[in-house]
Formats: C-alpha cells, structure tokens, sequence
C-alpha cells in the first residue's frame, strides 16, 4: 500500500511528515483522490475561517509536501500534478489499490454481500481483512474543520459498520473465541452502538454465561437511559428474555434475524 490513511497518516518507504499542514493536504488530495483542488478550496478544507495568508501558505506547504514526497521515494513528487488556466489547482494521481480507503470499502461491502447471501465463514474472512487494513481512528491528527470531521465521521462510522457485520458473521459461524474481548474493545470507542450491546449478550448467551449476557444487558440500558434518555431498545430487550431462558438457539436467531439486508440492518 502506497498511501495510508485509515489511521495516521503513512507513506510506504519513508518517514511520515512532521508537518501537520502537509498531512492535512495529502490527506485531502487522497480523500479527493484524481480531483482538482484550487488554492482557494484547500484554503477552505484547512482553516473554517482561512488566514490572510492563506494562500502564501498553501504554496509554501505544497512545495514542502512534494519535497516530502522525493524523500519517500524519487520522483514521488510528480504525482503531484499542477493544473492552469481557468479551474487552475492541484491534484494528486493514485490508483485505488494504491490507497487503502478503496481497499477497505471493497473488503467490507465483500464481506456483507458474502453475510447477506449466508455464506458466514468467507465474509469473516473479508471483513478481517477489511478492519485490517485500519491501524487507528480516521482524523486524529487532522484540523478540526468541518470538512474533515465530515470525513472522519463518515470513514470511523464505516469501519464501526465493517465490525457490526464480522461480529454478526463470527456469531453465525460459532467462531465466538474472544470474540466478547473483541466487542467489549470495541465499544470503548463506540459505546452507543446499541448492536454490539445486543451482539455481546449474544455470545455471552451462546456460551453458556447467562449471567454475563443480562450484565451486558444492564449496563447497556444504563447507559442508555442515564446519557441519553431513551429506553432499552427492543433488539437489546428481546436478548434479555432469551438469556433470562438460558435460550442459547434463541439468542442465536435473534442474532440471524439482525443480519444486514442489502440496504442495511433489519428493523
């Protein structure tokens, strides 16, 4: 992989820049990935309110970034393309699978159309390798701009998706080793992913630790109703009932039945 950004950002062959500005732009360029950028635009993607000198300090980081970019690898730098005339700006030139978002987005769409037509074992198989391909949170070094929380919103909710699904396909395939470790960690990041409550009473349930499952089940109806005033939802109380039964095939159906459909998650 040349480009990396599903986590810090990473140039294959070299040291990342120290330039916080330089990391903001390549990960514009890689999020525009082939698309032209005018100064203007970039000025609008770095800053919410753009400096005076914005513009003399987007050439100056641009002519940095290239310099970044020889460091990496000669001539690296040419994938840096100048347009002129009367849309004039930059652009850079990569394939996707030069740059891990393609990657990911193709691993994981893979992997739920492998769930969706029951086949649980292959869509483990590509969804692992789509969560691989992340080595942190999206943004954490990025300007908070509205643009690129826009983009970290939507690339952190991608890969809590990726999860959501190969936690359904591990539980649908009996591969539930470590899988509550793997779900408690999880949603340490995205506690209010009402499915990876439901999915964690779930192998608890399976497993045969009754106990277990309606303390997921209790902490996630705390949180719920203390952070967010809502009540326990109903996917969440249904699993309640099935490990108050000690209902392992019960808690299995219901993890079935919540499986994605091609638009999404059931009702």
């Amino acid at each position: 992989m040349l480009f990396s950004i599903l986590g810090p950002l990473h140039v294959r062959g070299g040291v990342d820049s120290a330039s916080p500005v330089r990391q903001a732009m390549l990960t514009a360029f890689l999020l525009r990935a082939g698309q032209c950028i005018t100064v203007g635009e970039f000025a609008d993607l770095l800053w919410d309110e753009p400096p005076a000198s914005a513009t003399a300090n987007i050439r100056s980081h641009l002519a940095g970034l290239r310099r970044d970019l020889d460091e990496v690898e000669p001539g690296l730098s040419c994938r840096v393309k100048t347009y002129r005339g009367g849309q004039s700006g930059y652009a850079l030139e990569v394939a996707p699978e030069e740059f891990d978002i393609p990657m990911f987005m193709l691993a994981a769409r893979h992997g739920r159309s492998l769930l969706l037509h029951g086949e649980p074992e292959r869509a483990v198989a590509a969804l692992e390798e789509a969560i691989g391909l992340w080595r942190g949170p999206f943004g954490q070094n990025l300007p908070s701009t509205r643009w690129f929380n826009a983009h970290a919103a939507g690339l952190n909710g991608a890969r809590f998706d990726a999860y959501q699904d190969l936690f359904t396909a591990c539980v649908i395939a009996n591969r539930t080793d470590m899988l509550t470790y793997r779900i408690e960690s999880t949603l340490a990041e995205a506690p209010y992913r009402q499915r990876f409550w439901e999915l964690l009473a779930a192998v608890h349930c399976i497993n045969g630790d009754a106990a277990a499952a309606l303390d997921a089940i209790n902490r996630c109806q705390a949180l719920f109703a203390d952070d967010l005033g809502l009540d326990l939802p109903p996917h969440a109380a249904a699993m309640r009932t099935a490990a108050l039964n000690w209902d392992r095939g019960e808690a299995l159906r219901l993890v079935a039945d919540h499986a994605p459909l091609a638009g999404g998650y059931r009702a």
